[in-house]
C-alpha cells in the first residue's frame, strides 16, 4: 500500500557532497515523522536525523553541522543532504516515516530499501 522510494546515494571523495531523496508513494494520506539512519558494516543500526511533521528537525552528534535534513510534504518527500563527508560517513542509509493511508490517522512505519553511500580517502 505504500512504498518508501531512496535515490542518490553513491561513490565521492571526502569532503564532497550527497543528496539523499525518499519518497513516500502509494496511498498516503498524511506522514508524521520521517528520519534517515544509516548502518555500517559490523555496527549497529543508528539515528541520523529525523524531521518532525512541522518541519522541526534533530540530529545525532556527529553530522552536525555537516548534514541537513529537510521535507516537501506536497510531495511526501525527505530529503538528506550531505556536506563535508568522511570515509566514517559510509554506511548503508535507511529512510523511515510513519505513515497514514487514511483520516483516521492510523500511523504505520515503513523503511525504505537503503542505498550505499561510499566516502573514500
Amino acid at each position: 500500500q505504500v512504498q518508501l522510494v531512496e535515490s542518490g546515494g553513491g561513490l565521492v571523495q571526502a569532503g564532497e557532497s550527497l543528496r539523499l531523496s525518499c519518497a513516500a508513494t502509494g496511498t498516503v494520506f498524511s506522514i508524521n515523522s520521517m528520519a534517515w539512519y544509516r548502518q555500517a558494516p559490523g555496527k549497529q543500526r543508528e539515528l541520523v536525523a529525523t524531521i518532525y511533521s512541522r518541519g522541526t528537525p534533530t540530529y545525532e552528534d556527529s553530522v552536525k553541522g555537516r548534514f541537513t535534513i529537510a521535507r516537501d510534504n506536497a510531495q511526501n518527500t525527505v530529503y538528506l543532504q550531505m556536506n563535508s563527508l568522511k570515509p566514517e560517513d559510509t554506511a548503508v542509509y535507511y529512510c523511515n516515516a510513519q505513515v497514514a493511508m487514511t483520516a483516521d490517522l492510523h500511523y504505520r512505519e515503513y523503511w525504505g530499501q537503503g542505498t550505499q553511500v561510499t566516502v573514500s580517502l
